[in-house]
């Protein structure tokens, strides 16, 4: 496997697991991208977007969830991750929510 790739699986307001790939140098915002895709993909025609994501080690502190708030918490988390080596997934909880503008639209005047 690409060293700059970790595998991963992530819950879209608390659903089913997805597999995916993400790679080592992915910034906050290209992430929440990357998830968006994905949950386009599964359902098609949905607006929502990730707004909060979470990650945990997985079968590790099963109740600690680490909030992603910038780029930094994502350096350090694939920094943790590679080091302890002992996880071979990182598991994401991703919190999608409507964009304002699509709801202001959906309104009717």
């Amino acid at each position: 496997m690409d060293p700059h790739l970790f595998k991963a699986q992530v819950r879209f307001n608390g659903g089913t697991h997805h597999w995916f790939k993400v790679r080592v140098d992915i910034t906050l915002k290209d992430l929440k991208d990357q998830l968006n895709e994905i949950n386009q993909e599964l359902n098609p025609g949905d607006t929502r977007r990730v707004e909060d994501l979470q990650y945990a080690r997985p079968r590790y502190l099963q109740g600690q969830k680490i909030m992603l708030t910038d780029d930094e918490c994502v350096r350090t988390m694939f920094s943790r991750h590679y080091r302890e080596r002992m996880f071979l997934v990182i598991e994401f909880e991703a919190t999608l929510l409507r964009l304002h503008e699509d709801i202001i639209n959906s309104l009717i005047l």
